[in-house]
């Protein structure tokens, strides 16, 4: 039987179209769309268990995957299976998580799984870009307690004029490249990159996105009702006593209040209301304990959230004592390590990166090998956050989607200041050693000094900040507070990290966890961010002005050049032995790339010596070296023969020509070695190439002067009918031989 299937169409405004549709595949799952775009195609299916796990929080997994199949290519490598998977696809797990986590109820602890599958690739369209839109729309089929519909989109801005999920190939003219998540009514992610726009300018790009979101919002909610719209499933939710919160809140509120108004450090602040925890748990019996346990610190946490943010809104105080608007001490070093090609720290208060700088050639480019995307970059940048970072031990699994996340942002706030003409692949490594704070934003500023330090011509320099934002909406009053601490990230209402260059942002990253923000707060908050991002950059341009004028003495030399695409095989050999001979007594790296466009050869020369540079750099000019007609060069014997000598241009080593002994004197020369020997050096004249041996002749004696009295021989005569020795008729007439009688 034909299943029944729901559509419904979101029309882009520029002949594109997005179609949802449900009721034909995975219809076991709680909900299933698909949604396709031109010819891409993602299936999304969302489950959630009955019932509630044993935790204190929402065990939500967000897993998107591209299948090869989609593309019609075969996964890469021995293991013919998609595995792990890519950093992209990481990427956008967590767009969409971010989105989708703050709208289940907070007592909701049911296991759910939303997993979202590239089934049919387009070229055309980006499928990140519809992921939040899939997961959302089979949300909103299921019977699960989640708030509103939302949905994401990526905006672009090609010729001044903005663009919903552009194409790749726009993105590339593009200036803004942003992922934006909202409700109807609400903005709450934002994260991408830009070229040094304002923060009025990114505003507009948020505002547009989000009129998009809002139609397809309706779209889902118009889907679900055709459907037929689920009851929302009861659950048990967790457990509350108004009066326990009351009493705890009241013995807590002041006493957190006064340690928050101290301004301690983080430790010592940690232990003080540790200690004021333990004072309240100790208040209650045993049984009290036993029964009331988990309630009692769930509600002295949030009695001291809400101390911590009323000091915040009413004295304009932070924990750590300072203001709004201040930024936490700043120190910074480079060349730090002396062996790595350029590094970096970057500490502002409890908050420390350590950034190293590798340089590479374009062998050393990281792959990408999606489906719906395959290319290099030559730039990139890795985030490592050991435990020992903020005091913990825990077990290290692998690299974390955090990390994934947190380095990403930061490659995509510095790619945009490395030169186009950089000859060098760069690997910057962040390794976080405290982190009281943004280390993402650490790293940025670490990097940027790393590069500098190893040589790497940045435009210009680029620092990050990250911001928090504690508002009461009863009260209308609010509080934008720069440099936030980990405490505040967590009990604010918005977390946003912007990093850009004196002229404008390069990058953000914004989770917005107030409905209704206006956007007179988030510009206000934006600009604050600018000052903060300036003081930052001021402490590392006072800590290096300038990039290194050029790498370390121990860094790899970067040479490049374009040899005729006829000399690359010359230059790579038979089996790769010239080219591997010549890395290996020059003690380079060598890597040829062929031009797409003109087909030339693109040589790079990788070497900390610079006379192994030079020599490669020799070998090829004598590759290519092409005397010219009647020009004199200086060569040297490097063979004896009975008819000649083997010669060789000084000026082009391994460049040999046979100087004939016709060609060594004007007198007769019966013994090469009469006129020259092993190893004599002098000029010869190049005289092109003979037409009797189609060989390049080359003379001495045409630089000579001619001895007095000296008599050319006449040359040697081809008429066959002047008798001699090829004159097979001996000089008769024809007229005398006798006809041939049969």
């Amino acid at each position: 039987m034909i299943p029944k299937v729901f559509r419904e169409v979101i029309d882009l405004g520029d002949g594109r179209e997005i179609s949802i549709e449900t009721g034909k595949l995975a219809k076991q799952a709680h909900g299933s769309v698909v949604v396709q775009s031109g010819k891409c195609m993602l299936l999304c299916t969302v489950v959630s268990n009955y019932k509630q796990s044993d935790v204190d929080f929402l065990p939500l997994t967000v897993d998107y995957r591209e299948k090869f199949a989609a593309a019609g290519r075969y996964p890469g490598g021995f293991f013919k299976r998609e595995a792990r998977p890519s950093d992209g696809e990481v990427l956008t797990m967590r767009l969409v998580d971010r989105v989708l986590r703050p709208l289940f109820p907070k007592d909701y602890h049911s296991e759910t799984q939303v997993m979202i599958q590239l089934m049919s690739h387009d070229e055309d369209v980006m499928p990140d870009a519809m992921a939040g839109l899939a997961a959302s729309a089979a949300i909103q089929l299921s019977d699960f307690p989640f708030e509103c519909a939302i949905s994401e989109a990526r905006v672009g801005r090609v010729n001044g004029e903005f663009v919903i999920n552009p194409t790749r190939a726009q993105l590339a003219e593009s200036d803004i490249d942003m992922m934006i998540g909202a409700s109807a009514d609400s903005v709450m992610m934002v994260e991408g990159e830009m070229d040094e726009i304002s923060e009025e300018e990114m505003t507009e790009a948020i505002k547009f996105a989000h009129e998009a979101i809002k139609v397809q919002c309706a779209a889902q909610v118009k889907l679900a009702e055709a459907f037929g719209k689920k009851e929302v499933r009861e659950y048990e939710g967790e457990r509350e006593d108004a009066d326990l919160a009351k009493k705890i809140h009241d013995m807590a509120y002041d006493k957190v209040y006064a340690i928050a108004k101290a301004g301690s450090a983080k430790h010592e602040r940690s232990a003080a209301f540790s200690e004021i925890k333990d004072e309240i748990k100790a208040s209650f019996s045993e049984e009290e304990q036993e029964d009331f346990g988990a309630l009692i610190s769930k509600y002295y946490y949030k009695a001291e959230k809400a101390a911590v943010r009323d000091l915040t809104l009413n004295e304009g105080l932070r924990l750590d004592g300072r203001k709004t608007d201040e930024i936490r001490p700043i120190w910074c070093e480079i060349d730090y390590l002396p062996s790595t090609h350029g590094s970096a720290i970057f500490t502002r208060g409890e908050t420390q990166a350590l950034a190293t700088v590798t340089l590479g050639t374009s062998r050393d480019a990281n792959k990408i090998d999606m489906p719906s995307h395959e290319g290099e970059e030559n730039f990139y940048l890795h985030y490592n956050f050991p435990p020992f970072s903020t005091g913990e031990a825990r077990p290290i699994r692998g690299t974390s989607r955090r990390e994934v996340g947190h380095g990403n942002l930061a490659q995509r706030a510095l790619k945009g200041m490395v030169p186009d003409d950089c000859p060098y692949t760069v690997r910057v490594v962040s390794e976080v050693l405290e982190s009281n704070g943004s280390s993402s934003m650490a790293t940025v500023c670490s990097g940027t000094m790393a590069m500098m330090d190893a040589g790497v011509q940045l435009k210009k320099p680029v620092s990050g900040i990250a911001m928090g934002l504690i508002s009461d909406g009863d009260s209308g009053k609010y509080a934008v507070l720069s440099d936030i601490l980990g405490d505040e990230d967590h009990l604010g209402d918005m977390d946003f990290k912007v990093t850009g260059t004196a002229d404008g942002i390069t990058a953000c990253q914004m989770d917005i966890k107030v409905k209704g923000l206006s956007y007179e707060i988030l510009v206000n908050a934006l600009q604050q961010a600018r000052a903060g991002r300036l003081h930052i950059l001021e402490k590392l341009t006072d800590t290096i002005a300038e990039p290194a004028a050029d790498v370390k003495p121990h860094s790899p030399k970067m040479v490049t050049r374009t040899i005729p695409n006829e000399f690359i095989g010359a230059l790579i050999g038979p089996g790769g032995k010239v080219i591997q001979e010549l890395q290996k007594e020059t003690g380079t790296t060598i890597v040829i790339n062929e031009d797409p466009v003109t087909e030339e050869g693109i040589v790079e020369i990788l070497g900390t010596d610079q006379n192994g540079i030079d020599a490669v750099l020799s070998k090829i000019d004598s590759l290519m070296f092409k005397p010219q007609m009647n020009e004199s060069y200086k060569v040297k014997v490097i063979k004896m023969l009975d008819f000649g000598a083997v010669v060789e241009y000084l000026d082009a080593p391994g460049n040999e020509t046979l100087l004939h002994v016709s060609e060594l004197a004007w007198e007769r020369t019966e013994n090469v070695t009469d006129v020259v020997n092993m190893g004599d050096e002098f000029e010869v004249k190049y005289l092109g190439t003979d037409p009797r041996t189609r060989k390049e002749k080359v003379s001495r004696k045409a630089l000579l002067p001619k001895p007095e009295g000296y008599v050319e021989r006449p040359p040697r005569s081809n008429d066959r009918n002047r008798g001699g020795r090829d004159d097979r008729r001996g000089g008769r007439d024809n007229r005398d031989r006798k006809p041939r009688r049969d």
